[in-house]
């Protein structure tokens, strides 16, 4: 009997057992999920909960609802992982050996690692994140009794889950106070380690002029070295100053620590692949999956739902001895709200860039890349039910894991 070993059971390691258990004869294999927590959470909701656009209950289901027959799972946290053993130990002890290794625990903010962002005298009052559940629940609290000021939305470093959400967070609060008749009495400040909000070419040429039509200031280039609490400034490492009365930080996002205990992983606790096949490049028997790897592809759940894709046929070639075929592009998709009910779509890979066109039937859509459409908005919204009945359990839905060109208008690069 050879023994499978998942460690997380969030997007990426809930579909892999779903796509693997039927694959993997139970008469063989001994698939166990490791995974602590009993709450499933749609990550994406994050963004909604502060506006109160989303309740709490719609963005989280049990754990065990999307775990299939034939899986063991575990309630642990993992310790460390001897990888030279073939051995992963839990808290507080307990210890267990495997055949294959699946690295599929995500990635997650860590304001600990920015002198000043965690201070409790201003963590969860005067500076807030929505990258997890808690965080973005109380800020939630802080927007609805806000009476205004400088609100200042930062990025403290690439990469981070769902690069895109930072911007829709902050055109979704212009739009809050609009809404709320306050616009006039909020500054919103876009402050990005990037050279710009949008970075690609043919991005930056269509999109380039929505912050300044939105009256929000961007500060490009900015590496934060701390936060100062008591005098509300973030100040970079070239001494630049920028006050806030409100600040929503996006923290140094990083790997699990155990992935550094185990020494499986990059500085950032990211698991070392082959960006095609998801291979461990240390060793033969680990793959690592969703965010937790350091391919070169976004952090969000597109990612995780097309390379996952791809996944489990190399994984039973591979563990069969036979060459792992299915390589993946770095494909990615990710609606990106606009606010006031509109949305845009990105679509690109390693190799390309966001284009314009229509996606994903060429000439059809019904979605328009790079572009601003209630539809986008409206397929965003309407991708929380498919990732609770179609996604997690392992259903395919009607969409390439490999990007395609075609509807891409590839006469945009040429007037760049």
């Amino acid at each position: 009997m050879k023994r499978l070993l998942v460690l997380g059971a969030g997007t990426a390691g809930t579909m892999a057992i779903n796509k693997l258990r039927p694959m993997l004869p139970p008469s063989e294999w001994q698939i166990t999920v490791i995974e602590p927590s009993d709450v499933h959470h749609y990550q994406p909701g994050y963004l909604f909960l502060p506006f109160g656009a989303y309740t709490a209950e719609e963005t989280i289901e049990p754990t065990d609802r999307f775990i299939p027959d034939g899986v063991t799972r575990v309630r642990a946290e993992v310790d460390r992982v001897d990888a030279d053993a073939n051995v992963v130990y839990l808290v507080g002890g307990e210890s267990l050996p495997y055949d294959y290794l699946v690295i599929a625990t995500g990635t997650s903010p860590r304001p600990d690692q920015t002198p000043g962002m965690d201070d409790p005298e201003v963590w969860r009052k005067s500076v807030h994140e929505f990258y997890t559940f808690e965080g973005a629940m109380a800020l939630r609290e802080t927007l609805e009794t806000w009476e205004g000021g400088r609100l200042v939305v930062h990025i403290t470093e690439m990469p981070i889950k769902c690069p895109v959400a930072p911007l829709e967070f902050t055109f979704l609060a212009d739009a809050y106070f609009a809404e709320k008749g306050m616009r006039d009495q909020v500054e919103i400040v876009y402050v990005t380690p990037l050279e710009g909000a949008f970075t690609k070419p043919v991005a930056s040429q269509l999109l380039g002029h929505m912050l300044e039509d939105r009256k929000i200031t961007i500060e490009p280039d900015f590496m934060i070295d701390q936060v100062d609490g008591e005098a509300k400034k973030i100040v970079s490492m070239d001494e630049r100053e920028v006050p806030f009365d409100l600040l929503v930080t996006i923290p140094l996002n990083m790997g699990a620590d155990f992935i550094g205990r185990s020494g499986l992983g990059d500085d950032l606790n990211y698991v070392s692949v082959d960006k095609h096949t998801l291979l461990s490049t240390k060793y033969d028997n680990i793959f690592a999956i969703g965010d937790a790897s350091n391919i070169p592809a976004s952090k969000a759940g597109s990612v995780a739902h097309f390379s996952v894709d791809l996944f489990p046929q190399n994984f039973v070639n591979h563990v069969n001895g036979k060459p792992m075929t299915a390589a993946f592009d770095g494909h990615a998709n990710c609606f990106i709200e606009s606010g006031h009910g509109k949305g845009m779509l990105i679509d690109f890979n390693y190799d390309t860039e966001p284009l314009p066109g229509k996606y994903p039937i060429p000439g059809i859509g019904p979605f328009s890349l790079l572009k601003e459409t209630e539809l986008n908005h409206l397929g965003k919204l309407a991708f929380r039910w498919m990732y609770w009945n179609l996604l997690l359990p392992g259903k395919e839905l009607p969409l390439p894991a490999l990007m395609s060109m075609a509807g891409k208008q590839t006469d945009a690069l040429e007037r760049v």
